[in-house]
């Protein structure tokens, strides 16, 4: 990925964008995760419920504090304990998080992003963001920037065009307060 490139996503955001982008596992959609207008259509690209609610990514522990409610230092330090695969925590939410970022739920899904693209887009935009598979509902989720092109055409702001691994799984979802396995 150029700098260049990295600054046109950065500025897609900035301006209440949504962009596709490759993470450890998947090419996501990504927004602003408090600009409640871009969570909206990327919940109308993926014809996704707002009920399920939406995973945060970040490049580091402080840019997902804001969205969970969790001061116990060993839980923190499990959170932010690099893993063999990715994987998205289920997190207490805090008292403020926007509705539309957590559906249904009294919690919150994050993730410490692996992904080198994925890291200097949060380094670079200041913050979390918004991290959903690249893909409209019933669909594989895109692997590459082709697939995205397909699937969302010209209603995407930006896309980072750098590769995923192709055989990357999905991430794990574990619930970080009582260790419960979602997704394995």
């Amino acid at each position: 990925m150029r700098p260049w490139q990295l600054r046109r996503a950065v500025r897609a955001l900035r301006h209440g964008g949504v962009i596709a982008y490759p993470t450890e596992t998947v090419f996501g959609l990504g927004c602003d995760p408090l600009d409640a207008l871009a969570v909206e259509r990327i919940l109308d690209l993926k014809q996704r419920p707002a009920e399920k609610g939406l995973i945060l990514i970040g490049a580091t522990l402080e840019q997902l504090l804001p969205y969970i409610a969790v001061d116990d230092a060993a839980l923190l330090n499990k959170l932010a304990a690099p893993q063999a695969r990715a994987t998205t925590w289920i997190c207490p939410l805090r008292t403020r998080v926007p509705s539309w970022l957590c559906g249904s739920h009294s919690s919150i899904a994050v993730r410490i992003t692996n992904s080198p693209v994925a890291r200097q887009l949060c380094r670079q935009f200041g913050s979390a963001l918004v991290s959903t598979s690249a893909n409209p509902a019933g669909l594989r989720p895109a692997s590459d920037a082709l697939t995205v092109r397909r699937y969302f055409g010209d209603r995407l702001d930006y896309i980072l065009s750098d590769r995923c691994d192709r055989h990357a799984r999905p991430s794990r979802i574990v619930d970080l307060v009582s260790d419960t396995v979602i997704r394995a």
